[in-house]
């Protein structure tokens, strides 16, 4: 597989996974990973970076893969101090994650943009693939449930998702931007973008309702390509079934493709949902039929070639 720069969007556990796969898969100066920020929040005075987080520790092999969140051989003793003194307890903190957002919360208060903290953490831990937050801006997805809006986090850590959903809001979009290193990297004109199969509504949307960043993707030639993150009717990690459910939508692949239709330019499905192929061709979205549930390393970087290969299979039909 030979290709130039990669352009990866994704959100956290399952978009890190074939980002994972895509660093093996490509020299490490070839891929862009861009990240959600609107899961962002602050928790105890600290910035809070969940998906640029689980992206840093998957690439630095530092996660925790029993739980899909934070990072290995983990200690708590900082949460048992917060409970012992009556503190808010549901977004749990471990000692060695705690050192990161101590770290990056000291370096913003100093005027550092998130964009530089994040180069700098990634370095410092080895990482050579470039990742990039979608803005230096601050965002906030709200959830808007039947019980009124909750921040992302509360709906989705405190409250576990229970909630039934009716829509969706990005507080602080209208002043975000794309982050500027995104801009330059579409304007070297890249091979591939990709779409990670992380949840549509709150972890890729953020990324493309900054103003301006449709269009930059879009005008810049690549092919698009988007990875189902619901598999025979499931998602494999997190809510976005159930929101889809919610919202009246069938959690299948077919809404997947029928979300991204005019956007993207392909979209490769699992095997399960092979039945679904002449349905998503008609209409209108180009599609590959893989094995998208990555159990593993050699899972991953399968499914990065694959998808790699399918965009280029797609480059030279693309007309905009």
């Amino acid at each position: 597989m030979s290709v130039e720069r990669v352009i990866a969007l994704s959100g956290g556990v399952g978009g890190a996974k074939l980002v994972l796969g895509l660093s093996h898969a490509l020299p490490a100066e070839r891929l862009l990973v861009v990240t959600n920020t609107g899961d962002d929040f602050d928790h105890f005075g600290l910035r809070i970076c969940p998906d640029t987080d689980t992206v840093i520790y998957t690439l630095s092999d530092l996660a925790d893969r029993e739980h899909g969140w934070g990072r290995t051989d983990e200690s708590w003793n900082f949460m048992d101090a917060v409970r012992e003194l009556g503190g808010a307890d549901w977004f749990n903190l471990g000692d060695r994650d705690l050192a990161l957002h101590v770290l990056r919360t000291d370096r913003l208060k100093s005027g550092e943009s998130l964009s530089g903290v994040t180069n700098h953490i990634a370095g410092v831990l080895g990482i050579r693939v470039s990742i990039v937050p979608m803005c230096d801006q601050p965002v906030a997805t709200v959830v808007e449930t039947a019980d009124g809006p909750l921040e992302f986090q509360h709906y989705f850590v405190r409250e576990r998702c229970a909630p039934q959903v009716t829509g969706f809001a990005f507080e602080g979009i209208e002043k975000a931007r794309p982050n500027p290193a995104l801009i330059s990297a579409l304007e070297d004109q890249p091979a591939v973008i990709v779409i990670a199969p992380s949840n549509p509504f709150v972890s890729v949307e953020p990324i493309l309702a900054v103003p301006g960043m449709r269009t930059a993707l879009r005008d810049c030639g690549a092919p698009i390509v988007a990875v189902s993150p619901i598999v025979g009717g499931q998602a494999l990690k997190g809510p976005a079934a159930k929101m889809m459910a919610e919202l009246g939508v069938p959690a299948s692949a077919v809404e997947i493709a029928r979300h991204y239709r005019g956007f993207i330019d392909g979209l490769i499905i699992d095997e399960k949902d092979a039945h679904h192929m002449r349905e998503i061709t008609d209409i209108g979205v180009p599609v590959e039929v893989a094995q998208t549930v990555m159990s593993d390393l050699n899972d991953r970087v399968e499914l990065a070639g694959r998808t790699v290969d399918f965009a280029a299979r797609l480059r030279g039909g693309i007309k905009r």
